[in-house]
């Protein structure tokens, strides 16, 4: 009897561990880890197979490479299951760390300003799905919310909804246009959020058709809304997030933990 190699019968057989490297300072995978460690004796977790280290390196390789949990398992010598729940149980360690909305703007008031914006995380499901099928985008995903610092530094990420929701729709739903309306935070966001209210602010509609002046505001207004680009590089920098093969449920969590990896001090 002849079996194809394509069979799952011999799927991990086909899989070779091979030494590579992974672009993240050793003190990241360090500081995962003794989050990890901290949860451990939390919780008395008894012997694992894998230690603290190497279960913050593998979470590490699947945000930065986006590998099956198939490849992650055969890399580090342990099962498919297993690799699943180690990354598992890491993300939602590092999401537990995360800020949240109200948290973030902390300090923040009348006179500060903060950067608004959504971007859409690419996800792998069909054209039948259509809640998550982005018409401005043209491909399924879930919105993010952001909202930065003035220099671009992540301050909070919101939870992931369906791809087609509106961004002005998600900011309210999310309670980001309440919060900064309550503090008198100055919000810059692009044309999405028009009409979120008092403290937002957007570029003119058809502005070349106007004053001079129009046009100026609305290159000034690009200008500090640029350093918020940044935010959104630094979250795509993570493979994973490029085009997530997941559940959408888990999408949420693993921006949240990305955070905490984007902002944690590691080098304290």
């Amino acid at each position: 009897m002849v079996i194809s190699l394509n069979t799952p019968a011999t799927e991990e057989a086909l899989l070779v561990p091979y030494p590579a490297m992974l672009d993240v300072p050793h003190e990241l995978v360090e500081h995962v880890s003794r989050l990890l460690y901290e949860h451990r004796l939390a919780r008395n977790t008894r012997w694992r197979k894998l230690g603290c280290f190497k279960q913050a390196l593998l979470t590490l390789v699947h945000l930065c490479k986006n590998e099956t949990f198939s490849q992650l398992g055969a890399g580090f010598g342990i099962s498919q299951a297993t690799a699943w729940r180690y990354v598992d149980e890491t993300l939602d360690v590092l999401a537990s760390w995360a800020p949240g909305l109200h948290e973030a703007l902390t300090g923040l008031g009348e006179g500060d300003h903060v950067i608004v914006d959504g971007t859409l995380i690419p996800t792998d499901r069909i054209r039948a799905d259509e809640p998550y099928y982005s018409q401005k985008h043209r491909k399924h995903g879930m919105n993010v919310q952001v909202i930065a610092a003035p220099d671009g530094t992540p301050l909070w990420f919101s939870r992931a909804t369906p791809g087609r929701t509106h961004d002005l729709t998600s900011a309210r739903a999310h309670g980001i246009v309440q919060a900064c309306l309550t503090r008198q935070i100055l919000v810059l966001a692009d044309r999405a959020y028009q009409g979120a209210g008092a403290t937002f602010r957007t570029p003119y509609y058809h502005h070349r058709e106007q004053p001079q002046h129009y046009q100026q505001c609305n290159r000034d207004h690009a200008r500090l809304r640029a350093p918020g680009e940044r935010t959104f590089a630094q979250l795509k920098s993570w493979r994973l997030l490029r085009r997530a093969r997941c559940s959408t449920r888990r999408i949420g969590t693993i921006v949240q933990a990305v955070h905490t990896l984007l902002t944690c001090d590691y080098r304290g």
